[in-house]
C-alpha cells in the first residue's frame, strides 16, 4: 500500500487551511505588499492590502502598469471603488469572471485599520529599468 494518496490529502488540507481565513481578524501587510488607504479609513472600511508579489509572479509588469493604467509610483494612482465597478484598474480582472468580484469586500479590504498607505518592505524591483 502506498502512502502517496494520504500524503497528498494531508498536504491539500494543510494548504487549504493556510489559505482560508477562519475569522475576520485584520491582516498585516507583508514584504512587497502595497497598502491602499487613501480613502478606506475615512469611509469606515479596512485598508486594502494588494499582494503585488502574488500578481507579479503571474503577470508581466506591463499588464497592470500599462494596460490597466497604474502608474509605477506608489501613491500616484487615485483608485476608487467607483472606478473598479466601471471596470478600471483592478476592476478589469476582478469582475466575477476572471477573478472574484467586488462583492467580496473582505478579500481586499483586509488590513488593520489605520495602516498607512505605501509599500511594505523594499520598493525596488529586480526588473528592467529603475522605478
Amino acid at each position: 500500500m502506498t502512502r502517496r494518496p494520504l500524503v497528498f490529502i494531508i498536504w491539500s488540507i494543510a494548504t487549504f487551511l493556510a489559505l482560508v481565513q477562519f475569522n475576520s481578524e485584520p491582516t498585516y501587510a507583508e514584504y512587497g505588499d502595497v497598502v491602499l488607504n487613501r480613502y478606506s479609513d475615512k469611509a469606515g472600511v479596512r485598508p486594502v492590502v494588494y499582494p503585488h508579489w502574488f500578481h507579479r509572479i503571474r503577470f508581466r509588469c506591463k499588464v497592470c502598469h500599462h494596460e490597466l493604467g497604474f502608474e509605477m509610483r506608489a501613491g500616484a494612482n487615485d483608485v476608487r471603488m467607483n472606478d473598479l465597478a466601471e471596470g478600471k484598474f483592478c476592476g478589469m480582472c476582478h469582475n466575477g469572471d476572471i477573478a472574484w468580484g467586488l462583492q467580496n469586500c473582505d478579500l481586499c479590504h483586509s488590513a488593520r485599520p489605520g495602516l498607512p498607505a505605501g509599500i511594505r518592505g523594499g520598493h525596488k524591483t529586480l526588473g528592467p529599468g529603475r522605478w
